[in-house]
């Protein structure tokens, strides 16, 4: 009997990995025999640094860079001398993480870090950057990043503009002939897991700047700044920022990576699956399991148990969701392809046991499961 386990992690909780040590001892008390092929998923937010890391040959590089109010800290990405590859982790230099809750302030916050791990990266020859978005504290368009690449920022009278999202509508030119010498020969890939446009009622600022303290006349600020500066975009790099679909992933830095790296915007858990030869291993499972935080609507809109179903379904696999919440009815999940699902919160009575006792619920959960099921 071969199972698959490729969950996502529960934020706050339980990374991936912990998923599947407890799944995989909760099935092994009743299935002791039992082939089980961990395959820890992440869609390209926060904690895929954790996941590619164990697919990767790769190593933890610790660089000094700015946090997202331009003091310095040390952050990590990972580096594969073999292959001459960074997965950078945007959340790592430029992350709400990184900042207290009564911090979050993203007119005024800066992704100059996330370009310092670029450099940094450049530096020690890296010949191919997957760069994940997810979890960013700003609404700087990636005006910081690139700023630590080389690209200048100019107002009218020809002066550096500071690199936050409410500098953004004074930025009349970009001066280029200062770029670093490597970003032409490196391969970009940008893990991106949400489609929304640069500006609009669906873009950057409307849909997350509330989420990072964005205030409802910050929000006019930042929207009309991101407008204006999508002029200046247009008539630099010939593109229609609106065509880009995420190019408002991360606070504007979807559209960043494509006009400032060259960057091609791929999905975040496709991006996963491929590193992990994912289509491949799963070939003869009996059951995938997979989980995440919440259960919802928004699960099959390019998160990571979107992307199990869709490569489980192409190969008839039957698929098992445990999961901390689960917000659809049967015939939601079985419309969606899940054959069996179970919650943490049918058995942990409130959040903060379920947050703080995860392991033990998903072992549990696993264990039922095994009952039930095999």
């Amino acid at each position: 009997m071969k199972l698959v386990l490729a969950p996502d992690k529960f934020k706050n909780s339980l990374t991936a990995l912990q998923f599947c040590d407890a799944v995989e001892a909760g099935i092994k008390e009743i299935h002791p025999g039992a082939d089980i092929v961990k395959l820890p998923l992440a869609d390209g937010g926060d904690g895929t640094i954790e996941v590619l890391k164990f697919y990767l040959k790769a190593k933890f590089i610790q660089a000094e860079v700015h946090n997202p109010f331009f003091e310095k800290i040390l952050a990590t990405y990972l580096y594969s001398e073999v292959s001459k590859t960074a997965f950078i982790e945007m959340a790592e230099a430029s992350g709400l993480k990184l900042l207290h809750t009564e911090q979050f302030d993203c007119k005024n916050t800066t992704t100059l870090g996330t370009g310092d791990l670029i450099v940094d990266a450049l530096n020690r020859g890296a010949k191919s950057i997957i760069l994940g978005l997810g979890g960013s504290a700003t609404n700087d368009c990636g005006i910081g990043m690139a700023s630590a690449l080389g690209y200048r920022f100019l107002d009218e009278r020809g002066n550096e503009v500071i690199p936050i999202g409410s500098s953004l509508s004074q930025i009349k030119t970009i001066d280029v002939s200062k770029v670093h010498p490597s970003l032409t020969g490196v391969n970009f890939q940008i893990a991106c897991d949400v489609d929304n446009p640069l500006y609009g009622k669906n873009g950057a600022v409307y849909t997350y700047a509330n989420q990072k303290g964005a205030t409802a006349v910050d929000m006019v600020l930042l929207e009309q700044g991101v407008v204006d500066f999508s002029k200046v975009l247009e008539q630099i790099f010939k593109i229609d920022v609106q065509a880009i679909k995420g190019a408002g992933a991360a606070g504007g830095m979807g559209i960043a990576s494509k006009v400032f790296l060259n960057g091609a915007l791929l999905s975040g858990i496709q991006l996963v699956k491929d590193l992990a030869d994912f289509d491949a291993k799963i070939i003869d499972a009996d059951w995938i399991i997979t989980g995440e935080g919440k259960l919802d609507f928004q699960t099959l809109s390019g998160k990571t148990i979107g992307g199990v179903l869709h490569s489980a379904k192409a190969i008839n696999i039957k698929v098992a969701a445990l999961c901390g919440a689960v917000d659809l009815d049967e015939i939601e999940l079985k419309d969606f392809g899940i054959q069996y699902s179970d919650a943490v919160l049918r058995h942990a009575g409130n959040l903060n046991n379920a947050m703080k006792h995860a392991f033990e619920y998903v072992q549990l959960m696993a264990k039922n499961f095994a009952k039930n099921k095999l």
